[in-house]
Order: structure tokens, then C-alpha cells, then sequence
């Protein structure tokens, strides 16, 4: 696995190795020591998640305030998405920058995202498989979200999927930063 600091430095491209031949492929997906090693501290990841997602379906931008604040390890088991990190740490040099990456199944990346964080998706295949590890629990009273729309933060889905992008109603009722009480 090879490690990378991203524009965003806390946030970490992981590009593991894939050893492939005739019969498939065979690759490490995760190396507690070696991430750890190349963190400078551990990170004790206590759930994985998985959800499915139709084409043109965005999930997020999701986090979660402290006490379950949550540190992510993402990939894609199968298909192919834009994944969208958002950093919201108020006292950050780079607050309200994102930065969008593709993962797929074909390219076998992962992003660890740490706390101070939103994260969110944009499905680019049908029957897209996407994984994530996470440090705390899930718990509804601590969840928040920031809409996709949001002008202060500049994302614009259309630049990545000129289909229709479907939104859940929470996700599309999601409030922009600005009016965020609970941000890093």
C-alpha cells in the first residue's frame, strides 16, 4: 500500500497494491500497522458500512459532531463514484475547500477522511458497491449534513454526471454551511 497526502494534507489517498494473473487478482484492501506507521498515530476503526447505489444517486455531504465525530477509510467494491470531501474545520487554512476523487473498482483507491470533515458521493454506474470504515458510531441526535447546492462551497455535480442526480429528502433538506451551528 502507498500512502499520499492530498491537497487537503489530512486527508490521505491509500492505493493498495493488486498483484493480478489469469485467475483474478489478490490485494491487501488494509494494513492497520502500516497506516498507523505512516499517520503517526493509531486509528482504531470499530465498524464497516456498505451501502448500494443506483446511477446518479449523491449521498451526503454527511458527518458527525463530537462526542461521534468519525474518521473514514472509503473505497468502492464495485462500479464507480466522485467522492466529495469537504473540510469544515472553521480554523483550518483550508475551510471550505473540497477536493472530488473517482474510485472504482477498476482503480482499487481509498481516501481516508478524518474527523472535521463532510463527505458525500455521486454514483457514476448502477449496482454501485461503496465501503467505508469508521472510528465511532453512528448516532442520529450527532448527524448533520450540508447541502450539495451550497454556493460557499462550489461544488458543481453537473461537471462530473449531466444525468439526473437523485437526492434522498434529508439529504436534499440539508442546510448550507453557513447556517451549520455544529461545525469542527
Amino acid at each position: 500500500m502507498t500512502y499520499s497526502r492530498l491537497e487537503i494534507s489530512d486527508v490521505i489517498l491509500c492505493e493498495p497494491k493488486v498483484f493480478g494473473d489469469n485467475r483474478g487478482y489478490f490485494t491487501e484492501s488494509f494494513n492497520k500497522k502500516s497506516f498507523d506507521d505512516f499517520l503517526g498515530k493509531s486509528v482504531n476503526f470499530l465498524q464497516d458500512n456498505e451501502s448500494q447505489s443506483s446511477k446518479g444517486v449523491f449521498r451526503g455531504l454527511h458527518y458527525q459532531i463530537d462526542p461521534y465525530a468519525q474518521a473514514k477509510l472509503v473505497r468502492v467494491i464495485s462500479g464507480s463514484v466522485i467522492d466529495f470531501i469537504v473540510d469544515i474545520r472553521k480554523n483550518s487554512q483550508t475551510f471550505k475547500k473540497h477536493l472530488a476523487i473517482k474510485l472504482s473498482d477498476k482503480n482499487k483507491k481509498q481516501i481516508y477522511i478524518p474527523k472535521g470533515f463532510a463527505h458525500g458521493f455521486l454514483a457514476l454506474e448502477d449496482n454501485t458497491i461503496f465501503s467505508y470504515k469508521v472510528d465511532n458510531g453512528y448516532s442520529s441526535n450527532h448527524d448533520r449534513g450540508i447541502n450539495i447546492n451550497d454556493p460557499s462551497i462550489k461544488i458543481e455535480l453537473k461537471e462530473y454526471f449531466s444525468e439526473e442526480i437523485l437526492l434522498s429528502k434529508k439529504d436534499q433538506s440539508s442546510l448550507f454551511l453557513e447556517s451549520q451551528k455544529d461545525i469542527f
